[in-house]
Order: C-alpha cells, then structure tokens, then sequence
C-alpha cells in the first residue's frame, strides 16, 4: 500500500516534522507551575574605598574585593530556581540604603545583571564607614520587604573612623535573628594600601596615615587605619549580635552555597522552564533521522541490499 503517511515513514519525514513540533513546544510552552522552594535576598555591597583593595583572586587573577562580589553574585542570580527574587542594596558612612527591591530572577535576569554591574565605588556618598550600623540597617532593609525576605551583607569589616572600646550599634529595635541572613567577609589577611578615588571614581594616589583616624582598631594595630585587611573578628561578632551567619568569601562557589542553603528557602508554586524536555527529543529526532548508522535509515539501507523479490533471512 502505498499511501502519502507510507511513504513519510519510508523517506524518514515524519521524524522531521515530530522535530518540529518539539521544537515549537520548546519555542511555545504552556504556563507551568510547579511547587518548589524558592529564596528572596536583598544584598548590600559595601563600596568603601577599601573595597577596591586587590587582595583576592578571581580566575588566578588578582582584582578587587568588589569585583569578585560582583562575580560571585552573577553565579548566584544564574543558579537560582525561577520564583526567586533578589534586591541589591549599597553600604557607606552608616547606611544600607536600598536601590532595587527583590525581583524575580529569571523574567528580569538581564536587568539584574546590568544593575549589577553598576555597583562600584562611585555611588559612594561619604568616605566614612560605620559597618556596624549598616548592618543594622541592612537588617531594617530585609525586614521592611517582607517576612520572607532573607539579607546579605558583603563587606571588608573596616570601620573608619575607628570604633571606640565596646562600641556596638544601636538595635533596640532588633531582635536577633528575627531575619536570616549572612555576613559575608572579603579580603586577604595582609594589611594592604587602599587606593584612593575622586567622586568621579578615577584613581587618586592611596590613603596615607596623615589622611586618616590612627588608633586602635578591633583586630588591628596603632597606626595601620590608612591600610586594610579582612577584619573578620570584627563580622564575626556582628553576625552573633543580629543572630545570622558569617562566611569569608573566597570563591565565588562559596557565596552561591550559602545563598542556596535550603534553611533560607520558602516552598511555593513557581513557574517552571521545561523547555528543555521538548527540545532534547526534538535533537534526539533529528540525530535519529540524519545519523547515517542509525535508525530506519539503517534498516532501509539493508533492504535494499536484498534482491527484488527475495526475503531477508531470518
């Protein structure tokens, strides 16, 4: 018999046009809505001048703490789940102010990595830095959201002007870990010089021990304020006082394990991307159709070995 749907399962076009279907549905797909844990963090970048000491490595290459922040961030935004929203936030002199509330991640994942990027030392409004009270207030930040939202706080530790003697910040209005979150360190532990900046951010020279407030600071030194290290005593026992978790920032694996952490995770119907199904079988089709030892090509090639009019041995 031979009728037109024969001779599409002869010529192997009807693996073509199921291909292309798939491929449609993979183009197309349905609204699907899954339930899966999804995360909500509002992020605060300290952009201190200490900040562009280049004392970490990124790619064996070395750059400056607010680089590999940055870099880590942009694993983190391409690791997580659809449904997840992330807000960015900036620290200096002693506030956390937000500039972006969390958004969801997949449908603005080009805006948060442009706004990303825009995160740098220029948008600074005072020199000093209080990280006691900006992490309190980064915490006044996540809490102001939404009681889902969990805080992440990215930072050298450096205070300037220099703490007095068991000065902590005010939080009368702070229970602690009434919002999760962490404290993140970055930085070597080598004090290092810190590279001064105009307000147009153009480099202007370092800061020297005339320029700044000498004295004993927490995990310092007389006499080094115009020079920075990670100060992670000094974060350590910030995160203790508002009840979250400290990591030191190493690699950008890390920052994308601990913002990942399923304790900080809500389970919520999320849209799904499930394009990926439809358009691997459509590529499994097409290397079924045009593979030259696959498939019914195969099978024809054999039958036309046979003389016509004869069978195939079983």
């Amino acid at each position: 018999m031979n009728t037109p749907w024969h001779r599409m399962q002869s010529s192997g076009n009807w693996l073509l046009l199921a291909a292309l279907l798939l491929l449609a549905l993979a183009a197309w797909p349905p609204r699907i809505q899954l339930q899966r844990p999804v995360f909500e963090w509002q992020v605060s970048f300290d952009i201190t001048q200490s900040m562009n000491v280049e004392d970490v490595e990124l790619d064996q290459s070395p750059v400056s703490r607010l680089t590999l922040a940055r870099a880590a961030m942009r694993d983190v935004l391409a690791a997580l789940p659809c449904g997840s929203k992330v807000g960015w936030s900036v620290f200096a002199d002693y506030r956390s102010l937000v500039i972006l509330a969390p958004i969801e991640v997949c449908s603005h994942y080009e805006e948060l990595l442009a706004s990303l990027e825009r995160i740098d030392a220029r948008m600074r409004w005072a020199n000093a830095s209080n990280i006691g009270k900006g992490v309190t207030w980064a915490v006044r930040g996540a809490r102001s959201i939404g009681p889902h939202t969990s805080f992440v706080f990215i930072s050298d530790g450096q205070e300037a002007p220099l703490l007095r003697a068991n000065d902590t910040p005010p939080m009368g209005d702070i229970t602690p870990g009434e919002v999760k979150g962490w404290l993140i360190g970055v930085g070597g532990d080598v004090p290092m010089p810190i590279p001064k900046t105009n307000s147009a951010g153009q480099p202007a020279g370092y800061w020297t021990p005339e320029d700044v407030v000498q004295g004993s600071a927490i995990g310092g030194t007389a006499n080094r304020e115009h020079l920075s290290e990670l100060r992670e005593d000094h974060l350590r026992s910030l995160a203790k006082l508002v009840g979250v978790n400290y990591l030191r920032l190493n690699t950008p694996d890390s920052l994308k394990t601990a913002m990942l952490d399923r304790r900080f995770a809500q389970s919520q119907l999320a849209d799904t991307d499930l394009r990926w199904i439809p358009a691997l079988l459509a590529l499994l089709l097409l290397a079924w159709r045009f593979a030259p030892e696959l498939g019914w090509r195969r099978g024809r090639k054999a039958a036309e070995r046979v003389p016509r009019g004869l069978t195939q041995p079983v």
